[in-house]
């Protein structure tokens, strides 16, 4: 069994140290680890890219991995909860696929162990794509000639698994990635990158403890954790504010959900705060619409303070240093069936 890491937000060793300053600051990685049994090659990327764009694998033939994880964007939906086939809506709000490569974790839970494991979820979820098994997605893909001819060139063969979907899907993810933001420029040594209200904001940033969760180079906690290794955090921490209420963030029971036990009421993965300025609205809830209300509400649940108008602001300034170059994504060709619905039964 791997080992399971828990963080618990009321233990700010960091913060209480006054060890802000000396805080080890990373830049984030120009590529994206990838396990040895999944390397990342460009025909994977390519197949896994048409995949993760195509609709037909949903049982409507209408909602894409891309739906939910718009990479056109911030890297999700903008909605505070995502809908899925016939307009269902889930209880959470898509996290972002832009450096989700980086998580030890996937899923707000954790439930996936591998960007491989959380690519196929959504496909039989009959709220998310409504296939009702992967043998149906994959006897729809083998439909498609051009299908086969992707599949052979990525795995030398033209089994068409949904283990090979998997690894396709996860490699083209792992191309999703953001270094080079003005913070990454800054921490290599490039002093002008930030301006002196983001510097400051850097510091508070360390200063009241949010470093204690939010640490590493993707700002989630699990930088450097082999794969499969469970980071999380309790949210809210703190729930005797008024926050708790009016954003309804105490009602999921997050990975409790998955395990069954009451120890992990409330527990959730940590998430990147890498291109945070770009995926509102926030927290797994959706309920929170702007960034420095959530910087409000993350101070007030998970470290017990009230922060000043100011500091909210220059903490803002901050995270939108976060966002980095994106790159640039071509809608792909998918195959088609010429003649025929592969939709239709």
């Amino acid at each position: 069994m791997k080992k399971v890491f828990m963080v618990i937000s009321a233990l700010f060793a960091l913060a209480a140290s006054g060890a802000a300053h000396s805080y080890d600051w990373q830049p984030l990685p120009t590529t994206a680890p990838a396990p040895a049994n999944n390397p990342t090659t460009r025909a994977k990327v390519e197949l896994g890219k048409a995949l993760y764009f195509d609709p037909r694998i949903s049982s409507t033939g209408t909602v894409s991995c891309n739906s939910c994880h718009n990479v056109m964007e911030g890297g999700d939906d903008s909605r505070p909860n995502s809908m899925g086939v016939n307009g269902q809506t889930g209880g959470r709000g898509a996290p972002t696929v832009w450096n989700a490569a980086f998580h030890a974790t996937q899923f707000w839970d954790g439930r996936a162990s591998s960007l491989e494991a959380q690519a196929i979820g959504p496909m039989t979820n009959p709220i998310e794509m409504g296939m009702k098994n992967h043998d149906l997605v994959m006897q729809r893909v083998a439909k498609m000639a051009a299908y086969k001819t992707m599949f052979n060139a990525a795995f030398g063969n033209q089994q068409m698994t949904i283990d090979q979907a998997a690894k396709a899907i996860a490699a083209y993810e792992r191309t999703l990635i953001t270094p080079n933001s003005a913070y990454d420029q800054y921490v290599k040594g490039n002093k002008s990158a930030l301006n002196k209200q983001q510097q400051k904001g850097m510091a508070l940033f360390a200063e009241v403890g949010c470093v204690s969760c939010h640490s590493g180079a993707a700002f989630n906690g699990q930088s450097g954790l082999p794969m499969g290794t469970l980071m999380l955090m309790k949210f809210p921490t703190f729930t005797d504010n008024a926050y708790v209420k009016k954003y309804n963030l105490a009602a999921d029971k997050g990975r409790e959900n998955v395990t069954g036990k009451a120890a992990d009421n409330n527990m959730f993965r940590i998430p990147t705060l890498r291109n945070i300025a770009l995926t509102a609205p926030y927290f797994h809830t959706g309920t929170v619409r702007t960034l420095d209300e959530a910087v409000k509400v993350m101070a007030k649940t998970q470290l017990n303070k009230d922060l000043k108008k100011s500091e909210v602001a220059d903490i803002v300034a901050f995270l939108n240093a976060l966002t980095g170059p994106f790159p640039k994504q071509v809608m792909p060709r998918l195959p088609v069936t010429p003649g025929e619905s592969v939709v239709v039964d």
